[in-house]
């Protein structure tokens, strides 16, 4: 399968990590010294079933390696515009690409085994999205004290994946462009996410009764799409750095496996 980076975020002046990017991209912060971006296209280099890789949003001469063929796209100026991008680019080097792996720039933590497993498990089935999802109980033995969004279901609380899985078709369809911008525009609120779905979902959710089955089957309806949640069962993928706190607790991850 051939893989995507999104790596065109740059914090502004009144974001909280500024204090560590100071104008340049995040994917190029240090994290035990090597930008963070560069673990993640470690784990893409080490994983078997990755062909190529696209980053969106860093220049040909940045400082990272990949041991896969390496591409370069510009930022596009908002996350779909990216994807869309990415996928294109994709197919452009591979015509006969049906699925693209689409991975953040920002989970340092994950290795080439993780990255495996995601597309064995994925591939299993054909569905047009795969999105990974961690149980909070995982993400908090792993990783205590990191403080993610989770997602109050009826039968687990839950916070997003950074790596996911999508056939060629959910950036090229012009049906689904523009509830795609909508959701990720509010990625950050399950409330928001669940208000643009409709009103029954967000009722569901507010109130502690909508099941991950539930939440499945109202999204894909409400998208005409089908699509299947990976439950990880890593903490890693979902682990990424959105605060200060976040990134000091895997830059000392990261630097007791390097001594290690």
């Amino acid at each position: 399968m051939d893989a995507i980076v999104m790596a065109g975020g740059i914090p502004k002046p009144d974001e909280p990590l500024y204090e560590y990017t100071q104008g340049i991209s995040k994917a190029m912060v240090d994290m035990a010294g090597k930008p963070m971006i560069q673990w993640v296209l470690d784990a893409l280099s080490e994983a078997q079933k990755v062909d190529s890789v696209t980053i969106i949003g860093l220049p040909e001469d940045s400082s990272i390696t990949c041991n896969k063929p390496l591409y370069h796209v510009p930022n596009q100026g908002g996350m779909l515009d990216n994807i869309s991008a990415g996928i294109d680019k994709v197919l452009e080097i591979n015509p006969e690409a049906e699925y693209v792996l689409a991975a953040s720039s920002d989970i340092p933590g994950i290795n080439g085994e993780m990255v495996d497993w995601l597309i064995e498990n994925a591939m299993q089935t054909q569905h047009d999205i795969y999105y990974g999802i961690v149980k909070r109980e995982v993400m908090e033995a792993r990783y205590p004290g990191a403080n993610r969004t989770f997602t109050k279901l009826a039968d687990m609380h839950v916070c997003g994946a950074d790596i996911h899985i999508a056939h060629k078709t959910m950036t090229t369809d012009p049906e689904h462009l523009a509830m795609w911008d909508e959701l990720i525009g509010k990625r950050k609120s399950p409330l928001k996410q669940a208000a643009s779905i409709g009103l029954m979902t967000l009722f569901f959710l507010f109130t502690g009764r909508l099941s991950l089955e539930g939440a499945i089957e109202r999204v894909t309806k409400r998208l005409n799409i089908t699509g299947r949640p990976i439950i990880w069962e890593y903490a890693e993928p979902a682990m990424d750095v959105d605060k200060p706190h976040q990134l000091e607790i895997l830059r000392a991850d990261l630097e007791a496996q390097v001594a290690a």
